[in-house]
């Protein structure tokens, strides 16, 4: 069953405040999604902290 959270991410090209859907029940993953404002692909990654915490890094594709 997906576990689906919405969050707030600025996109690393336009720096536009974008809408995503994180699947959290996924675990660490890393992924690429286009930015919705400037087409740019952004590189997503969540992964866990030391507390098991979730944490979601976004970046250029070229970076």
């Amino acid at each position: 069953m997906q576990d689906l959270d919405e969050i707030i991410i600025y996109c690393p090209y336009c720096g536009e405040a974008l809408d995503a859907l994180i699947d959290t029940s996924a675990g660490a993953q890393q992924y690429y999604e286009d930015c919705a404002v400037c087409c740019a692909p952004i590189l997503f990654t969540v992964s866990e902290d030391h507390t098991g915490e979730l944490v979601i890094d976004v970046k250029r594709d070229d970076e």
